[in-house]
């Protein structure tokens, strides 16, 4: 059983970026795919597709890669553990790299950026960074 589902999505782009593979499927949730759809939004990763095998749900992610071959997302970490989790209030937000990454928050409203939670004078959970 799996205790960690995000770190596994964030340890499979990672592996999967420094081997060079493009697709990467993993076990999916709702919030998995939240977090997929900001990083697509994002344009960190091309492309998240949910799909159904054998009655159980996957995500397929396609990553991005720039013309020279390097992997789009330089860094990404779990900042939230299971063991402890880091919660923040709308001023204590992490700015990452001076705004040019983005954290990802748990809020009440939703999993957000740390700018559309900042907008929204919201706080929460910060689950990971990415630059």
């Amino acid at each position: 059983m799996m205790s960690d589902r995000i770190a596994d999505m964030l340890t499979r782009i990672r592996n999967a970026q420094q081997a060079g593979i493009e697709k990467v499927e993993l076990p999916a949730s709702n919030k998995l795919i939240a977090m997929a759809d900001i990083l697509v939004d994002e344009g960190y990763i091309a492309a998240a597709k949910p799909y159904n095998f054998k009655g159980h749900r996957h995500l397929r992610l396609t990553l991005r890669y720039d013309e020279d071959g390097r992997a789009i997302i330089r860094e990404i970490t779990r900042i939230s553990k299971p063991g402890r989790r880091v919660y923040s209030s709308v001023e204590e937000l992490p700015r990452v790299r001076n705004g040019y990454g983005v954290a990802l928050v748990s809020t009440s409203k939703g999993i957000m950026t740390d700018k559309k939670a900042r907008a929204e004078h919201i706080g929460g959970e910060v689950l990971c960074t990415v630059f």
